[in-house]
């Protein structure tokens, strides 16, 4: 579609708002107009909506998503929305989310490549031989995990609400699906015993505490922030550890200079877009999955709605996963 440049050069200006501050040139911001203006306004027509993970690319979340965030602010979104589509600029695994609290929806991932380490290393095979294992202690799974995991097991988790999931059981012994580092981390923190997987983050998992201890020489008032997948030892060198939502809670509310984000580089963008005044130092880690998703990608699903990126579950599995779900929900908002 041909659109006037009376419209171009509008939709440049709304994108360069945001997108400037980190280094997008007007010229740039030109180029992705015709893609974001059309993906809009395909969106109305389709009564779609866009959830896009912090993760995602810049032009995702300031030219087309409609709602941003962690994987736990973005599940409650989806089990809100009115619209007929969805379409999750994230991974594999956040679009099932999506269907399993939208089942009579159609909901969509833009590359089916987008997977996930976490996702990947763990089947439901797996939870069902440690439970088998372990009988009669709960079971609680990370997001990171595949519908059919979510299945078998008794509560779901995310990086904002983790700790408060396992605390919230009565029992001392509770079996945490996939991430090793994060049961680690929250064994340190809930004095529980965590029977773990050996899965990890293959963003998460490559910080170094080292790295961490030069830059604050040269920085003594930097704020450390890690994500709840990093290894325990980078972890116990952070000023604070919690998942997306919580580091961004923390740059809001700091008066720290300096802030260092061990996580991927999606939110290091977003934040440094939204807090154009405080200053982000050192190297973050990208996510070869959440980059597979693209605006092209984007539009191409709103205009032909190719049957093999859409999210289809065992009616089954997507039931037992829907009470997993359901479990965190609830035990998020107890007390």
């Amino acid at each position: 579609m041909d659109f006037s440049k009376a419209k171009l050069e509008a939709e440049t200006d709304r994108l360069q708002l945001k997108l400037s501050a980190l280094g997008w040139s007007r010229e740039a911001c030109l180029m992705i107009a015709p893609l974001t203006l059309q993906i809009n306004l395909l969106k109305k027509e389709k009564n779609a909506i866009i959830l896009a993970h912090s993760y995602q690319t810049p032009d995702i979340i300031y030219g087309v998503a409609d709602f941003t965030g962690d994987s736990y602010a973005l599940s409650l979104q989806a089990s809100k929305t009115s619209a007929d589509t969805i379409i999750f600029a994230g991974v594999r695994f956040m679009a099932q989310t999506a269907k399993i609290l939208n089942p009579h929806k159609r909901v969509f991932l833009p590359s089916l490549d987008a997977g996930c380490s976490l996702a990947d290393g763990i089947t439901a095979d797996d939870v069902r031989m440690l439970k088998r294992k372990h009988p009669g202690v709960p079971t609680v799974c990370y997001i990171n995990t595949s519908a059919e995991v979510k299945a078998e097991c008794d509560v779901c988790c995310t990086s904002a609400n983790a700790e408060r999931i396992i605390r919230a059981l009565p029992e001392r012994e509770i079996i945490f699906v996939p991430d090793a580092f994060m049961a680690k981390n929250l064994e340190a923190k809930t004095g529980k015993r965590l029977i773990s997987w050996n899965a990890t983050c293959i963003v998460h998992s490559g910080f170094d505490r080292r790295k961490i201890q030069q830059l604050r020489r040269f920085f003594p008032s930097l704020a450390v922030l890690a994500h709840s997948e990093c290894p325990p030892e980078v972890a116990q060198e952070a000023d604070m550890v919690g998942g997306t939502a919580d580091m961004e809670k923390y740059v809001s509310s700091s008066n720290s200079e300096s802030f260092l984000l061990l996580t991927e580089c999606g939110l290091s963008d977003r934040l440094r877009a939204e807090f154009p005044s405080k200053r982000f130092v050192g190297s973050c880690s990208l996510c070869p999955y959440m980059k597979r998703n693209s605006l092209p990608l984007i539009l191409r699903l709103l205009e032909d709605e190719p049957a093999k990126n859409e999210i289809s579950i065992d009616a089954d599995v997507a039931r037992r996963a829907r009470l997993c779900l359901e479990r965190m929900f609830e035990l998020s908002q107890d007390g």
